[in-house]
């Protein structure tokens, strides 16, 4: 069995970079039917496809990998993407319910590693009629996600019978989803908020990347779950108008831009009701830097070293 290796290689399409979020350089190793890639986010075109059909490839094992050129290879039944590593990731997604709907804020950022990579990531996303969802941890894998919902809202579309899916069926989808990929030691590296309105009843729920889910008031992924909810416990109540709600989202969100090195002040705030989703342009938080703790970070706390 022939050895056949690629490393350091940007196989990358040009013509449609500016449609991507990520393109990272990669090492190819391909041993007869398995290429392990390794970096992230990596892009194979039609380079790693020709390579793809000479080895006659069953597995796809490593970094996170999109493969675009390779429609063909992905719907074959016996080709398996692994992804062993997030690469470049999303941090915090916070939701809430409030008087009339669901809000879900996020930051735009996209850290490859720890550095802050891409400013411009748009982590949440309108489900059908009824649902959005927020997205944090590895982009491509969200972008997977994306479009397996596409294929459901899709198939649920064309029955045409006047029902459409809700928030608690796309929920349990998710749930259903996740676990599925968690129990094939394949997981998808995100945790999902999901949240929506259906025939006057407001959902907000979330499911982690081994399918741990549950419904409540409100929701945090990342650090958001550390640092935002005390905040979220204190100061949500049922009846929260939408300029509250986006006031307790925009403390939350600014907490975690002091604490949190991933986040970002670039950030975007969507609504669902009844009436439909709207999602803000982005926009950048007022902040504080000038605290004595900020300037001294060390104060109180000299040692040996």
């Amino acid at each position: 069995m022939d050895l056949i290796q690629i490393r350091g290689g940007n196989l990358v399409d040009h013509e449609s970079d500016s449609q991507r979020t990520q393109y990272c350089r990669f090492d190819v190793v391909a041993f007869g039917s398995v290429v392990v890639v390794g970096g992230g986010g990596c892009w194979l075109n039609q380079s790693v496809m020709g390579l793809a059909e000479s080895c006659k490839l069953t597995y796809i094992v490593g970094g996170s990998a999109y493969l675009p050129c390779v429609e063909r290879l992905v719907m074959r039944k016996d080709l398996c993407l692994i992804v062993r590593y997030p690469y470049v990731t999303g941090t915090s997604v916070i939701g809430i319910k409030y008087k009339d709907g669901i809000l879900i804020a996020a930051d735009m950022g996209g850290s490859y590693g720890s550095t802050i990579r891409y400013k411009s990531v748009e982590r949440i996303k309108p489900i059908g009629k009824h649902s959005l969802l927020g997205a944090s941890g590895e982009i491509s894998d969200f972008q997977e996600i994306l479009r397996n919902l596409d294929e459901l809202i899709l198939y649920d579309n064309m029955w045409d019978d006047g029902n459409t899916l809700g928030p608690k069926e796309v929920h349990n989808y998710l749930t259903r989803m996740m676990y599925n990929r968690r129990n094939k030691f394949n997981p998808l590296w995100n945790s999902l908020v999901l949240g929506g309105v259906k025939n006057g009843q407001k959902y907000l729920g979330t499911v982690s990347m081994i399918g741990v889910h549950y419904e409540d008031n409100h929701v945090a992924t990342g650090f958001g779950n550390h640092l935002a909810k005390p905040i979220l416990r204190d100061e949500w109540h049922e009846d929260l108008s939408f300029e509250d709600g986006v006031r307790l989202l925009e403390k939350c969100m600014r907490v975690l831009l002091y604490r949190d090195r991933s986040a970002v002040n670039k950030l975007q705030i969507a609504k669902l009701t009844e009436e439909g989703v709207t999602v803000s342009p982005p926009y950048a938080l007022k902040t504080h830097w000038e605290f004595n703790s900020f300037k001294n970070p060390s104060a109180g706390a000299e040692g040996s070293w």
